[in-house]
């Protein structure tokens, strides 16, 4: 091996220097104290746990994100997570068992084996808030809100909030009358956006004219949220559950009017961002220029059935670094105080006192030079030390 093979990283595995690691650590901060002042507690899953619990929610695309490798105590699989949030979900079911509302924040590395997107990290900080406990818009609504507020902090203006819901495409494919492994072809296809092939998967797989004429129409329903309604008169003859999707996204959108009335408002219908693993309403933030969401989250009532104990849930997450190279945030210079160690013990009580102050205060050791970013020094005047101002 090579000196330059030790110090590759893999594709895809980025390491923070002092500069970007101050950045993300005073975002982290900025985000987990926004966290706690809305109520939701911070909890640290373990990197690593077995795949039957990172895996409950038979989510295909998490298996191949999650690197696995053997116990050597147990035998058994475990994997590295690639998401937070299963392991949210099962603090909430099994470790703290509450009940009533509960809401949760966490902050921590993740791995991926493989990137989402060409340019994508594999190894995301992932953020984010999961609210369990209550069901219905309004608990929708403050996840959605929060998720805003992370924006802001950031230092992210003029957001998208793109919206959809799972239960429309669901509640057509029952009318439809599909089958499991249909269904599945209908979730590809759209997924794709491939409209030809739909008019032939309709024209082949559905017989009721207005049950087809819906599902043909679904990649259609995009816009702003005047298209509820245009929808939801379409859809008026549609299955309850339809029916009550729209009349949740129309929930959402008045919140939104009100709370964040500077943000724009895009709808999908045919969005199935999650489908294998929402329940409901699905929701992600877009910045102009930037691919892929730069945040994203949703609905997923009962994920902790496989705990024991299902439960209402809406949460999203983020990646921080992400976050921190498309915001604003600035970490606070240390405008540190530099002090040449003269082996006095007054010296040295000086420098803990100014350390238990808060201050930050480098110690020079065997003629070390001070370093550019120490705009203050400590300095002996008589039998005292004190700090003064460097001139520049």
């Amino acid at each position: 091996m090579s000196i330059a093979d030790r110090w590759l990283l893999p594709d895809g595995i980025e390491e923070l220097l002092p500069e970007q690691a101050a950045r993300a650590e005073a975002l982290r901060r900025s985000l987990l104290d926004l966290y706690a002042r809305w109520g939701y507690e911070l909890v640290m899953p373990p990197l690593v746990e077995f795949t039957e619990s990172l895996l409950v929610s038979g989510n295909h695309d998490l298996d191949l994100q999650t690197c696995k490798l053997t116990d050597q105590l147990s035998g058994r699989l475990m994997g590295v997570r690639a998401d937070i949030t299963p392991q949210t979900a099962r603090i909430d079911a099994h470790g703290l068992n509450r009940p009533g509302a509960t809401r949760l924040c966490y902050a921590g590395s993740t791995l991926h084996a493989r990137p989402k997107t060409a340019l994508a990290s594999r190894s995301p900080i992932q953020v984010g808030c999961e609210f369990y406990g209550v069901a219905g818009v309004e608990a929708d609504c403050e996840v959605i809100s929060l998720m805003l507020e992370t924006a802001r902090v950031a230092g992210i203006t003029k957001v998208t909030l793109d919206l959809g819901h799972v239960g429309i495409f669901r509640g057509l494919a029952k009318l439809a009358g599909l089958d499991p492994e249909q269904e599945q072809v209908l979730f590809d296809i759209l997924q794709r956006k491939a409209l030809s092939e739909l008019d032939d998967f309709v024209a082949a797989s559905v017989s009721d004219k207005g049950t087809a004429a819906l599902l043909r129409a679904l990649p259609d329903w995009k816009g702003d949220a005047s298209l509820l309604a245009q929808a939801g008169a379409a859809l008026a003859d549609a299955p309850a559950a339809v029916r009550d999707a729209i009349n949740q996204l129309q929930a959402i959108a008045s919140c939104m009017a009100q709370r964040a009335p500077d943000v724009a408002l895009y709808f999908d219908l045919a969005e199935l961002r999650g489908y294998h693993y929402h329940t409901g309403v699905v929701f992600a933030l877009y910045v102009s220029g930037v691919g892929e969401a730069i945040a994203n989250g949703g609905r997923y009532d009962n994920f902790g059935a496989a705990f024991g104990r299902a439960r209402p849930a809406s949460g999203f997450s983020a990646d921080l670094k992400h976050l921190m190279d498309l915001g604003q945030s600035e970490a606070q210079a240390a405008n540190a105080i530099w002090a040449a160690l003269d082996g006095s013990a007054t010296q040295w009580q000086a420098i803990a006192a100014l350390r238990a102050q808060g201050e930050c205060v480098i110690a020079g050791v065997n003629g070390e030079a001070r370093p550019g970013h120490c705009q203050r020094e400590l300095v002996q005047a008589g039998m005292q030390y004190l700090v003064r101002t460097l001139s520049v």
